[in-house]
């Protein structure tokens, strides 16, 4: 999953650079819309389908998780206000990838059985190769 969050940390770069530079804001949320359809809606479902229910829907760590993947398809989706949108996908998507990174998936790790860990690469693979 790290190359997937690299990228999503590389796209919170370009939006604050865009943001900075006064870009044409709908133009980056059609960027925006994009990333978001090619590489997060299918890390999300990655992530909900094989990765959160090693520690169950009820789990606070996963229950938080999932609020976050809502409100940031809320924020790719809505061009109501692109600035506003723009601003919070910068700092929202970056919160949550360090989230997972340091927090969720160090507790799925600790918790998951090697053939849970080994389906969840499996997926991460065609992920990949598509």
């Amino acid at each position: 999953m790290s190359r997937e969050h690299h990228e999503g940390l590389l796209f919170c770069w370009q939006v604050r650079q865009a943001l900075a530079q006064a870009l044409d804001p709908m133009a980056q949320m059609r960027i925006g819309s994009e990333f978001y359809h090619r590489h997060l809606l299918p890390h999300f479902g990655i992530e909900e389908e094989a990765v959160f229910p090693v520690l169950g829907a009820k789990d606070p760590l996963v229950e938080r998780a999932i609020r976050e993947h809502r409100r940031l398809t809320h924020l790719f989706l809505n061009t109501d206000d692109p600035i506003y949108a723009l601003s919070r996908i910068g700092v929202e998507l970056e919160a949550h990838i360090r989230f997972e990174e340091r927090v969720l998936f160090q507790r799925v790790q600790e918790v998951a059985s090697e053939a849970q860990l080994e389906w969840i690469d499996r997926l991460h693979g065609l992920m990949k190769d598509e």
